[in-house]
């Protein structure tokens, strides 16, 4: 009896599990939709910032504008975007792992690296291998606001300004699809026209209902700009910046969501298997059971024959 009541036990508890991880599940799915429809909401006002940009490269010599080149002997600011919580499958270990070869690949150390960690995950695991980690931000809301992606914005720039930093990496991973997601890093310092054109492109999902529409940036044309074009470039690099990490963010966050609604959806079905198998092998203990106790019964009346 022992042994029936404490799969029965077992049977309850996995079922309790399936109900959590199924309400994770519709949540995770929720969230990851409306994070699509703010990536792909604040598409056109990239496309036009990079259209913009194109057309000023024809008035401008943009291998003179400061942010267009390199600062050698510089550091390189490193941007990890991971989650602050777990239950996402590969999510982070696939993140960290591409961190970890770009490193060795580009021969970055601690002492020629400045890391800004955004997520618990990312920032953990770097400051477990020696990195010092200038800015940390954790607990980021769902709902990427366009301020805070102008801060961080600004700190990279400041750090820029100073000299202190001639490029900047930001690794973060890509929403494809629900069942794909992809570890990038891209360059953000020096800024690169085609590296921002394949970022924004890269906004919206290859498959799904927000999957890939036409929408090009259109060829560069010369204007006459007032007051200089120089004064324009100057306004319009930092706003790449940001848009670049924000759009980076609300992947990270869009495949954050999804990388975890698959993982609560197969730990939902291997609760519901586990549940299954459960209640057979209850079953057959009953049964066990039942059957012994015949057995006694009939030993004990044929003994008293």
């Amino acid at each position: 009896m022992a042994s029936l009541k404490n799969i029965k036990l077992k049977i309850q508890s996995v079922k309790k599990t399936r109900q959590v991880t199924k309400a994770m599940e519709a949540v995770s799915a929720v969230k990851m939709r409306k994070t699509q429809e703010q990536a792909f909401g604040s598409r056109p006002y990239a496309v036009a910032a990079l259209s913009m940009l194109r057309r000023l490269s024809t008035s401008v010599d943009l291998g003179k504008a400061p942010l267009f080149r390199d600062i050698p002997g510089a550091k390189t600011c490193l941007i990890m975007i991971t989650s602050d919580k777990g239950l996402a499958g590969s999510l982070n270990s696939g993140m960290t792992r591409a961190v970890e070869r770009m490193l060795t690949e580009k021969g970055l150390t601690v002492e020629n690296t400045i890391i800004i960690a955004i997520g618990r995950r990312g920032a953990d695991y770097l400051a477990s291998r020696g990195f010092p980690i200038r800015y940390r931000l954790e607990n980021v809301s769902d709902q990427v606001e366009e301020s805070t992606m102008r801060t961080l914005a600004d700190d990279v720039l400041a750090l820029r300004e100073q000299e202190e930093i001639g490029s900047c990496l930001v690794a973060y991973t890509n929403f494809l699809s629900t069942f794909e997601q992809l570890p990038v890093i891209r360059q953000v310092l020096p800024l690169d026209s085609e590296v921002l054109h394949s970022m924004v492109k890269g906004i919206a999902p290859v498959r799904g209902k927000y999957a890939q529409s036409e929408m090009e940036i259109e060829a560069p044309a010369a204007y006459t700009i007032e007051p200089e074009s120089s004064v324009v470039l100057a306004e319009i690099m930092p706003k790449l910046i940001s848009i670049a990490l924000f759009h980076a963010l609300v992947e990270a966050k869009a495949s954050e969501h999804s990388a975890r609604m698959v993982a609560m959806k197969n730990a939902t079905d291997k609760a519901g298997e586990v549940a299954h198998d459960l209640t057979l092998k209850f079953n057959k203990a009953r049964q066990a059971a039942i059957t012994g106790e015949v057995s006694e019964i009939t030993s004990g009346i044929e003994a008293m024959r």
